[in-house]
């Protein structure tokens, strides 16, 4: 099948190679230049796990292709997915400009029947939007259909190959033939494709992710309960995961969620409601909180040194929203950086894939190393932000040596206590006991 995806970035260009990886001619549409010419000469643009191999493969195959020219990559194509950015605007609703502006593009580009698929996360009605956009200009027949992805980074190839579910929102039986075709690769394990109307397609994606942004934090307030009543929040988040109709995952307490989906869309969601004369208290709630506790170790940090943070040197591992990806959107770690920096600390940090990002975005603010340990060189404490696997079993005594104080801030929650207390550390943690360490020990 050829398909034309228009958008190379993180969903787009997963969705491309992925499509090609099962045999279909897909060719991917960016205005900038730059970049396209780039992955024309096999340079991937972003950092995922087992992406590379496939992006490789695929282009020396020849059915993953590149350009700039929206009208020829349409014109063969039977598919055209909109994987475009829809970024909140400054009331918080998301900004559809650039999925509609390409819609009405395409309903003058369109010499034959094509169905036009809604891959980026909208509101629910854009799909309506859509095909008024397009049928404005069109002198052709074609569908819309809603197709929202459920990737997450790090593990989005697996994610795309082998998905749980897949939604597809159609109303037409043309179109959903044509879905139902693609998507038969994909699914062959038995997992379902749910077809729906649109607006339910639409809603599904923001209501799981709000859902799960909901989850997270929900056990971080409970974590802060935690620490004011001496309960240990592990051992509240294991009786609780056992309970088969809560579940173990997105449990796991910390300082607060970032990326490029859940802050996004928790806001994008709430002022969709707003709009509609509905009140999602419960996500004016998720917001707030997850604000407030992407800074939860400021104050345990700068009470750590009585009060005073200027000139005191801080290693920081970990700039990334999450472990596997570069992605530093709504990162805790740009938050913490801000705070520290603006109480008169230094920064010396280390990330095994989002320095450069971090670099773009604050410049010359704060140091960077080549490793961890180098990091800890001279440093007063240790702050942990993202829970990468090289950070999950440290030599702790080569630490202690590099460490000039033997403080860790660990927004993580990566080490057990009674390992920091062996190691003599100062060890505060999310809703947990503080360690203190043992005089003369």
């Amino acid at each position: 099948m050829k398909i034309a995806v228009v958008g190379t970035g993180y969903v787009g260009l997963v969705t491309g190679t992925c499509f090609a990886e099962t045999g279909n001619e897909v060719i991917c549409v960016d205005i900038d230049r730059a970049k396209v010419e780039s992955m024309q000469a096999g340079k991937i643009p972003i950092y995922e796990p087992h992406l590379d191999v496939l992006f490789e493969r695929n282009i020396k195959a020849g059915r993953l292709t590149f350009t700039t020219d929206l009208k020829s990559a349409i014109q063969d194509a039977a598919l055209i997915f909109l994987a475009l950015p829809t970024p909140p605007g400054e009331d918080g609703s998301a900004d559809l400009s650039y999925v509609l502006g390409v819609a009405e593009q395409l309903g003058h580009l369109m010499e034959d029947y094509k169905v036009i698929i809604d891959k980026s996360t909208v509101p629910v009605g854009t799909a309506e939007r859509v095909q008024a956009a397009v049928a404005a200009n069109a002198r052709v027949d074609f569908d819309v259909v809603s197709n929202p992805e459920f990737l997450r980074e790090g593990f989005a190839v697996d994610d795309f190959m082998k998905p749980d579910r897949v939604v597809i929102g159609c109303s037409s039986a043309r179109a959903q033939q044509l879905m139902e075709e693609l998507y038969k690769p994909f699914v062959r394990q038995g997992n379902p494709i749910l077809f729906m109307d649109e607006k339910s397609a639409e809603l599904t994606k923001y209501a799981a992710n709000s859902f799960l942004a909901t989850k997270i934090t929900f056990m971080n307030e409970v974590a802060n309960f935690c620490e004011l009543v001496g309960a240990d929040v592990d051992k509240v988040r294991r009786g609780m995961g056992t309970d088969t109709r809560i579940g173990s995952r997105f449990l796991f307490p910390g300082i607060g969620y970032g990326g490029s989906c859940f802050p996004k869309d928790v806001q994008a969601l709430y002022k969709s409601g707003a709009e509609n004369g509905f009140d999602f208290a419960i996500l004016d709630s998720v917001m707030r909180v997850n604000e407030s506790q992407k800074t939860a170790l400021f104050d345990p940090m700068r009470d750590y040194f009585k009060g005073d943070l200027k000139g005191k040197k801080i290693a920081l591992w970990g700039l990334a929203f999450k472990p596997e990806t570069d992605d530093i959107r709504e990162a805790p770690a740009l938050y913490m950086i801000d705070k520290l920096t603006a109480a008169g600390a230094e920064i010396v940090a280390f990330d095994p894939e989002a320095m450069d990002n971090v670099r773009k975005v604050t410049g010359d603010q704060i140091k960077y190393s080549d490793s961890p340990m180098g990091a800890l060189e001279g440093c007063d404490a240790l702050l942990i932000c993202t829970e990468w696997q090289v950070f999950r079993n440290p030599d702790f005594a080569q630490m202690k040596k590099a460490l000039a104080g033997h403080a860790i801030f660990d927004g993580r929650n990566l080490y057990d206590l009674d390992t920091m207390q062996k190691h003599n550390f100062h060890y505060k943690s999310i809703g947990r006991s503080t360690v203190h360490p043992l005089l003369n020990h």
